[in-house]
């Protein structure tokens, strides 16, 4: 890729004040696109939004919670007047939900994370959808995970909410097809940083092993004997929303180092 892969794209990312979600946004500014930040913390994305400034593109922060209806289609509607269209939704948010076996899951819990994880991706992709729909044009990238297909201990909720991530992207993408609209979904494996430490952490506590055995597990069990970098699961979306992806739409990408090959 090069920086005018997305030439003056018009991008949304959400949960876009740290983690993978940050380092996508500053991945698709240095393609060349401009960039719409959301997540509920105004502090982090104003941190994200002066690293997209300062690769020179304009960046726009809207203060969001996925989870509400009204939230979302406030800031839909913010973003929209203010950069005119979007070319690429990137449904990035998401939240780890509990570590804990299924009959010891407390049932708010186990809604907490279906609210971000899969009701979030709806909202985001009802309020942004219409606008590509009406343009005959747009990409909808999902951020999913491979918990969704490979068993993980203590983590049905989250497994579950990203699963169902497969069959909305599945569908979405033949419901928007025939209006030039291209849905795929990106199941990262274990990437480094916060979130991964907390849920090897809470393997191990769970499990009575330690911490490096569970690393090993993620890790040692792929074939590149790696966990996954954020900046590769970006790489992925920039692939999945340039011209190069015109025919690829309702597909589960793996960026796993080769841990989930399905």
């Amino acid at each position: 890729m090069n920086s005018s892969t997305l030439k003056d794209k018009v991008a949304v990312v959400t949960g876009a004040g740290r983690g993978i979600g940050r380092e996508i946004a500053i991945t698709l500014a240095r393609e060349g696109a401009d960039v719409a930040l959301a997540a509920r913390s105004e502090a982090a994305l104003g941190e994200t939004c002066a690293l997209v400034e300062d690769l020179g593109r304009r960046a726009f922060v809207a203060v969001t919670d996925i989870s509400d209806a009204v939230s979302v289609e406030e800031s839909s509607r913010s973003i929209l007047d203010h950069f005119g269209h979007v070319d690429l939704l990137v449904n990035n948010s998401g939240v780890g939900g509990p570590s804990a076996a299924l009959w010891e899951t407390d049932p708010a819990d186990w809604e907490a994370t279906f609210a971000v994880n899969v009701t979030g991706t709806f909202l985001c992709c009802r309020a942004f959808l219409p606008s590509m729909i009406e343009r005959r044009s747009g990409v909808v990238v999902i951020i999913g995970s491979m918990t969704g297909k490979r068993p993980l201990w203590g983590r049905t909720p989250y497994a579950a909410s990203k699963l169902a991530l497969v069959g909305l992207t599945r569908t979405l993408a033949l419901e928007t097809g025939p209006y030039g609209v291209r849905v795929n979904l990106i199941s990262p494996g274990a990437v480094e940083g916060e979130r991964i430490e907390w849920v090897m952490r809470k393997q191990a506590e769970g499990r009575g092993i330690s911490v490096d055995e569970v690393r090993g597990e993620l890790a040692g069990g792929s074939p590149l004997n790696r966990l996954v970098e954020p900046g590769e699961v970006a790489a992925a979306v920039v692939f999945l929303a340039s011209d190069g992806a015109r025919s690829i739409t309702g597909e589960d990408m793996n960026v796993s180092a080769g841990l989930v090959t399905y």
